[in-house]
């Protein structure tokens, strides 16, 4: 049983708000929809967490796997809004937070299009949090 979790639909740094993100079975998965004709980009809020009486040891890392995984990015939070993160945050392959435990740490993911790309439904890229998790109880 894992006991870190992703979170979307725009958690609180700090909070234990937000939907989880299906881990497995794309019941609930992040999606972000774009106009490849455009080339368009979009930037989601996104939080990591554990489960109530456990915390990461170390560092926790976040990054992407999958066929199209360099089509997506991350970046720390900065109290960014949708507009600011696109243009004013770092993004990078992955991510590392450390003191993670069982209130948010908020992030952002930015997913991109290219016009050379054919509509799709890509199931293929999976946002992965990694980290030792042991129990505080």
């Amino acid at each position: 049983m894992a006991h870190i979790h992703l979170y979307m639909n725009n958690p609180t740094a700090g909070g234990t708000d937000g939907t989880e993100i299906s881990s497995e079975d794309n019941t609930l998965p992040l999606t972000v929809i774009l106009d490849a004709s455009e080339a368009e980009e979009k930037a989601v809020k996104v939080a990591v967490r554990c489960d109530s009486g456990f915390a990461v040891e170390g560092d926790t890392a976040i990054y992407f796997e999958g066929t199209n995984a360099a089509k997506w990015q991350v970046a720390e939070d900065n109290s960014f809004t949708s507009d600011t993160a696109l243009t004013l945050a770092l993004w990078q392959s992955t991510l590392t937070f450390t003191n993670v435990a069982a209130t948010n740490i908020v992030f952002w993911v930015k997913a991109s299009s290219t016009t050379t790309e054919n509509p799709q439904n890509d199931r293929t890229v999976k946002l992965v949090a990694e980290g030792l998790v042991l129990s505080t109880e």
